[in-house]
């Protein structure tokens, strides 16, 4: 049986932050027979926008309320908006989605593609923030009413047509249980593709180059591809290994981004179609948690041409996310992928997230969202972390060392 029609009272407080603002008109609310619905803040340059729902059912005393209301708001000096509402149930959000949008440099008419997009889908916009204002702008928008995959479609059409990068995401839980973080290697931790530093120590680059390509493109069979370069490696000397991993160069933000989750309790894993001998000392730098790799065969201080054991590829590399995530006790559901090549697919579309940076054309198609910023620390930013939550955790992390 239906009770009494719900009343409603929109409080919006609008003037200079500070101290106490919030406690002192809950305080004020807190004398009258009324509850809270909804609540919203957001603080811009020092500047508070702050609104409050009230339900109520015995509308006797809601003239009380609005002058007590106004009371507060002249005593702090600030703006007050006051509108009323009637309805049978309290508004309530469903589906809420984070939309997550970076630029380098993030241009209005961008802002303005995706908002109309998000409108014409006939979703809302029911609050937006600013996560990071470099090295990349990032803004997130909680956003209600929308059907995730087709506002994901609309929006990576209007992305592409903007050259910004958009992420559609679940809110609430389901993202910030993501406790798994599982990495490609080449191209994507690091800068670059190890068999092709070797192949340069052993003088046939454009070979390998070559059938690189054709296996990231998807064109050619992962493990016959990795057998067929490897192949073109024999006889090279096993001391060309440490050549190689001095010369391997971190991607921009790759230090800050598993320092930073690492801090936030995250366990952290790569996974390789490359090779042991290069990522062992990539886990030993970064403390990484979990690695899989292929393992070139050494044999009197030479390689062989041929690799140890079963080959990592793009099965492998789904196979050691489900691995990695029994190992750390974390659903599948719950964990990121990140790669940028065809051999990274199905550990893409197996992830509780799959994110395409800077991915051929393939695997962005496939991926939930892509990245294509040269700054890998950006990743951060799809999962709620700002940028100024990053500096706190960098601050505090130097004030404990000294």
């Amino acid at each position: 049986m239906d009770g009494p029609p719900q009343r409603t009272l929109l409080i919006t407080l609008t003037g200079r932050d500070r101290p106490g603002v919030t406690s002192r008109l809950f305080g004020t609310l807190a004398g009258f027979p009324v509850t809270v619905a909804d609540v919203e803040q957001v603080v811009i340059r020092g500047r508070l926008v702050l609104g409050v729902l009230i339900a109520y059912t015995d509308s006797s005393d809601v003239g009380q309320v609005w002058a007590a209301a106004e009371r507060v708001a002249a005593d702090l000096d600030m703006e007050i908006e006051l509108s009323t509402g009637r309805d049978k149930t309290l508004p309530r959000r469903r589906g809420r989605l984070h939309v997550t949008v970076l630029g380098a440099p993030l241009k209005p008419a961008a802002m303005a593609g995706i908002a109309g997009s998000i409108a014409a889908g006939g979703a809302n916009i029911d609050r937006i923030e600013r996560l990071a204002h470099y090295p990349v702008t990032c803004i997130e928008m909680d956003v209600s009413g929308a059907d995730p995959d087709a506002l994901r479609a609309a929006l990576a059409q209007e992305a592409a047509q903007q050259q910004v990068d958009v992420a559609v995401q679940h809110g609430g839980l389901h993202r910030r249980a993501k406790r798994l973080i599982v990495m490609d290697v080449d191209s994507t931790l690091i800068q670059g593709e190890v068999i092709e530093l070797l192949a340069e120590q052993a003088g046939c680059l454009p070979e390998v180059a070559k059938v690189t390509e054709a296996a990231m493109r998807g064109e050619l069979d992962f493990e016959g591809s990795l057998r067929e370069r490897v192949a073109l490696l024999a006889g090279l000397d096993a001391a060309a290994i440490e050549v190689v991993r001095d010369r391997v160069e971190l991607a921009a933000g790759a230090r800050t981004m598993v320092r930073t989750l690492k801090r936030l309790d995250y366990k952290f894993a790569i996974v390789s179609g490359g090779f042991t001998q290069v990522t062992d000392a990539l886990v030993a730098d970064l403390g990484i948690d979990y690695s899989a790799a292929n393992t070139l065969e050494i044999e009197n201080g030479r390689l062989t041409g041929r690799v140890v054991g079963p080959v990592i590829d793009r099965a492998g590399k789904a196979s050691a996310l489900a691995r990695f995530a029994r190992e750390a006790g974390v659903p599948v559901s719950q964990t990121v992928a990140i790669g940028d090549g065809a051999n990274d697919l199905d550990m893409l579309q197996a992830a509780g997230l799959g994110i395409a940076y800077n991915a051929k054309p393939v695997v962005r198609q496939a991926a939930d969202t892509a990245v294509n910023v040269p700054y890998l620390d950006t990743i951060l930013f799809l999962l709620g972390i700002s940028r100024e939550e990053i500096e706190a955790a960098d601050a505090a992390d130097q004030e404990v060392h000294r």
